[in-house]
């Protein structure tokens, strides 16, 4: 069975910096690419970032220049570094991954959320 688990949520003060982790377990080849979305209470989940097995990434508008978006592609594991964060921050941040199967197939997968809240 394929999971995704997420780690490093928590509370931080504004300004302050967290660094989420989702690594892909079970029987998974690689990925295409993997990423982080969020989703604040009555918020649509948005994109913060994504990259590419090759390292390619993209970025939502509002976190450039604060988050950076990382990966161990030997351990099917991706990364964010949040620094500078804001209270409009706050939101369970979800991983999800396109992750190729050792036949072949590539199937999306999300994680279980983790919350992350900004707040002094």
């Amino acid at each position: 069975q394929v999971q995704l688990v997420e780690s490093g949520g928590g509370l931080v003060q504004p300004g302050g910096s967290l660094r989420l982790s989702c690594a892909a377990s079970g029987s998974v080849f690689s990925f295409n690419s993997m990423g982080w979305y969020r989703q604040a209470p009555e918020k649509q989940r948005e994109l913060v970032a994504r990259l590419t097995h090759g390292g390619s990434t993209n970025y939502a508008d509002f976190v450039k220049g604060r988050f950076s978006v990382s990966r161990d592609a030997a351990k099917n594991t991706v990364y964010l570094q949040m620094n500078s964060l804001k209270p409009e921050d706050t939101a369970v941040y979800y991983c999800n991954a396109d992750l190729i199967r050792p036949w072949g197939s590539v199937v999306n997968y999300w994680g279980q959320g983790t919350q992350v809240t900004v707040s002094s």
